[in-house]
């Protein structure tokens, strides 16, 4: 359960998608998560590193073995997210009746 309640910290999840396709610094994790205050990413990268899911790097922040682990066990559920909005954008394009 310790790990349902990290991840359903607000940005927890944005964050380490972000960091899917490799590390990046706080500047560029900022720009890339429109709203996220720094002082929440800290928090967030701090309970992330301690949970053993990202590592700093010389490049900012990064994902470790683990994070990878993560990475791959969550790419069926951005499978399924890619297919329900398109299926959510057929819909608000089918005609209703009146």
């Amino acid at each position: 359960m310790a790990a349902m309640d990290l991840f359903g910290r607000r940005w927890a999840l944005r964050i380490l998608w972000e960091l899917r396709a490799g590390p990046l610094g706080a500047r560029a994790l900022l720009a890339r998560c429109e709203g996220l205050s720094s002082s929440v990413l800290y928090q967030r990268l701090r309970e992330l590193a301690s949970s053993g899911i990202i590592a700093p790097s010389a490049d900012g922040y990064e994902l470790t073995r683990l994070g990878t682990a993560l990475r791959d066990a969550l790419r069926p559920l951005d499978e399924w997210a890619i297919a329900w909005a398109q299926e959510q954008e057929h819909n608000d394009q089918e005609p209703t009746e009146t």
